[in-house]
């Protein structure tokens, strides 16, 4: 028996006019799905009112309470019962919803709050005396005197009490109350020039302070001092710089060295005209610029400032005003990968101090109970000590008395000394030294090398004396037979060779001789892990790199000091060779000063 539809009776739907508190709740549940939401929409519209000093606390992950206070414009008594009306707002007009240059327009958030929690709000105008205004459930009270400060001070507490189902679709207290904490920590970094302080006082814990910035006092540094707040020192240590325009369209900011990343895309932050987004065009651009340096299981950090003329973009689309349209939107996922590619190739061969940190960490020894100096002076040996007269089966170490003084210690790499483990190179610079990972690193070269030549005349290919079979699975063969063209101007020669098998023919002489059938599964994983929206040239770039890793020096080959020297050079002169393919670093760097406190000399 077929199932009755419970909407639809004997009689003919009538159709009613909803109140206003319907009205009401139903905005909110678009304008404030969680406290993070309220609390989003209040400081918004403390910026708006022109504050430099806002002041968050809340309590019991905003569910019983949320409150802001600022030293805006503050309101009058007269305002107050508009200020609570739907669509009502000072922010705009109206006649052009194309020209939005504040961070509210919609006149929705204070009767949406006022809809389903208790809302009171205190404020002060220049030249008015203070007022106090009290919700609760839509219910409007009159308008009465109170001291107050010039500025507002709103509170909202038992939030979703008049639509009590929505308390079930709440995570837990900390859950809130850390979504409360990235909110106002990227409303933070938007506005650095504003000082902000988020407070927990749930009942019966001591007040504790999550979030103090003060307001800045140098424009000039307010962004890096903001973001050392916010994401921390190391952050701002290992960040490059950005600024770069594309058709009235501009890009500034700070992102982060791929080798200082992070395990998911928890500290990134863009904003579009000084609004925070969550756009996921504009983070799949983020994604795509690191693509070529970072291994898919990392995420960049990065803060990036897109500015336009507001008309080129539509803020609204969404009551809560987090995502964004742009009227070109593929200038400004352009100016996005080519100006963070740009910068990164810029920083050469830098890599982060967080990973000679992390050596130093890994190498400190156990604490003891009492350090243990070395007392005894330096004595000249007669016989000199060093790693040439280092010889153990498992650490081959290659004599560096040989050119010693044609190599400068002071290049940024310094001059090879050594060849441990036959994998790392030991080179010393002017300050310190540096250890290799000789694979790692001209794994990346060769990467690099590649590119160059695919996107300028091609790669050269080198016949095989005899052409290699590989049997594939059939949907397999097809992907690859369909790309044959592709992949010879890459220096791969493949052609069918009956049922499921195919016949390399040719491959890169760049990378010599190699395994023909480990590169074309290896390519087959790279062309299996690429998704649809990445363009030819990322997958390219994709195929490139799994046939540089097969073109690389091996880990176990022994290398003369030339060779060691050579390597280290072309590093210097490389883009992104501060990383291998897979985002690794290819060398760390340790300062003499770092060495001499390992052992104590400090």
């Amino acid at each position: 028996m077929p199932a009755t539809n419970p909407n639809i009776t004997g009689e003919r739907p009538k159709i009613r006019q909803l109140d206003d508190a319907a009205i009401n709740r139903i905005a909110a549940g678009e304008v404030v799905e969680r406290p993070a939401s309220a609390v989003k929409e209040l400081v918004e519209n403390a910026l708006d009112a022109g504050a430099t000093r806002i002041e968050i606390s809340y309590a019991d992950g905003g569910k019983s309470l949320i409150a802001v206070s600022d030293d805006g414009c503050g309101m009058s008594a007269d305002d107050l019962p508009l200020a609570l009306s739907r669509h009502a707002t000072s922010k705009i007009d109206g006649a052009d919803l194309l020209n939005i240059r504040s961070f509210g327009f919609r006149g929705e958030a204070l009767p949406s709050l006022g809809a389903v929690g208790r809302l009171s709000i205190v404020t002060r105008a220049d030249g008015f005396d203070g007022a106090e205004l009290r919700v609760a459930g839509g219910k409007m009270a009159p308008v009465v005197p109170a001291a107050s400060p010039y500025g507002t001070r709103i509170e909202l507490r038992d939030l979703f009490y008049a639509t009590p189902a929505r308390l079930k679709f709440l995570r837990t207290e900390r859950g809130e109350a850390q979504a409360i904490a990235d909110t106002v920590r990227r409303l933070a970094v938007a506005e650095p020039m504003i000082g902000f302080r988020l407070t927990d006082v749930t009942e019966g814990k001591p007040p504790r302070t999550v979030l103090d910035v003060p307001s800045a006092r140098d424009a000039d540094t307010a962004l890096s001092d903001r973001l050392r707040a916010i994401l921390g020192a190391d952050f701002v240590e290992n960040a490059i710089p950005l600024d770069a325009e594309r058709e009235g369209i501009r890009l500034t900011g700070l992102a982060a060295l791929p080798t200082y990343s992070r395990g998911a895309a928890v500290a990134q932050y863009i904003m579009v005209n000084g609004r925070p987004v969550s756009d996921r065009q504009l983070t799949g651009a983020l994604r795509a610029a690191y693509s070529d340096v970072l291994s898919r299981d990392r995420h960049p950090v990065a803060a990036l400032f897109i500015t336009c003329d507001p008309s080129r973009v539509d803020v609204n689309v969404h009551p809560a005003k987090s995502e964004v349209r742009f009227r070109d939107p593929g200038v400004v996922r352009g100016l996005i990968v080519s100006g963070l590619r740009h910068a990164l190739a810029g920083a050469s061969h830098r890599s982060s101090s967080t990973v000679a940190d992390g050596v130093l960490g890994a190498m400190q020894p156990p604490p003891t109970t009492a350090r243990v100096y070395q007392m005894e002076p330096r004595q000249t040996l007669a016989t000199p000590s060093g790693f040439s007269e280092v010889s153990a089966p498992s650490a081959r170490v290659e004599p560096s008395t040989d050119h010693v003084d044609v190599v400068p210690q002071d290049a940024p790499l310094g001059a090879a000394r050594a060849q441990v483990h036959e994998n790392y190179i030991v080179a010393q610079t002017a300050t310190g030294m540096v250890l290799v990972d000789q694979h790692a690193a001209h794994e990346r070269l060769v990467y690099e090398r590649m590119k160059r030549q695919a996107r300028e005349a091609g790669i050269a290919a080198q016949a095989l004396l005899i052409p290699e079979i590989v049997e594939l699975p059939a949907p397999e063969c097809d992907r690859l037979l369909a790309i044959a063209e592709e992949l010879a101007t890459l220096g791969l020669g493949i052609e069918a060779f009956g049922g499921t098998a195919i016949a390399v023919r040719e491959t890169p002489a760049i990378v010599g001789e190699i395994d023909a059938k480990a590169l074309v599964h290896d390519i087959l994983d790279a062309l299996g892990t690429a998704t649809g929206s990445e363009t030819v040239a990322a997958r390219i770039d994709a195929v490139l790199s799994r046939m540089s890793c097969h073109g690389s020096i091996r880990s176990g080959r022994q290398m003369r000091v030339d060779e060691m020297n050579a390597l280290l050079r072309e590093m210097e002169a490389t883009p992104n060779s501060g990383q291998c393919n897979h985002g690794r670093p290819t060398y760390v760097e340790l300062k003499l000063s770092d060495i001499e406190r390992l052992f104590g000399r400090t």
